[in-house]
Parts: structure tokens; C-alpha cells; sequence
């Protein structure tokens, strides 16, 4: 998986529309090996884009979980920590 995608449930607050956006852009830049699509592609990927961030959305709102949610600092800082000691 991209490693600019980012786990986007049970965080409060919740993920926001350009977290869904940037996930999906992420996604469809990785199933379509292409970063800037060319002009003539440019529609089919920004609808690619505008689907998936749709889906992700629907996914987000119907996931229910019963463990407490996440603070977004807290989580960084662990992923800083890790980082630290991987490349330390």
C-alpha cells in the first residue's frame, strides 16, 4: 500500500473531506502508475478520484467499532518514535 495512506477510522475528530480526498488521489495515483495523467486521461482520473473518495466516505460513516477513538497527536507521535528508531 501507498505509505501516504493513512488509516482514516475511529480518529476524533473524524477524517475530513480532504483527508477522504487526499486518500483517494493517493489510491488512484498508485493503481494508475501516473501522478499527472495526461489531458486526455486527466477526466477519467479525476472521476476515478471523485469515486473512490465517495466510497471511502460511505465506508467511514458505516464502520462501527466499540474501541475507543484515536487522538491524531498521540498518533503521530508514536509514528515519529518509529520512524526515529528505524532510521536512527
Amino acid at each position: 500500500m501507498c505509505r501516504n495512506i493513512r488509516t482514516l477510522h475511529n480518529f476524533e475528530p473524524p477524517a475530513t473531506r480532504d483527508e477522504v480526498h487526499a486518500a483517494a488521489l493517493q489510491y488512484v495515483r498508485k493503481v494508475s502508475g501516473s501522478t499527472r495523467p495526461s489531458q486526455t486521461n486527466q477526466a477519467a482520473f479525476d472521476e476515478a478520484v471523485r469515486e473512490v473518495a465517495a466510497t471511502t466516505q460511505r465506508l467511514l460513516d458505516q464502520l462501527t467499532t466499540t474501541a475507543p477513538p484515536k487522538d491524531r497527536e498521540v498518533e503521530a507521535a508514536k509514528a515519529r518514535a518509529r520512524a526515529a528508531a528505524r532510521y536512527a
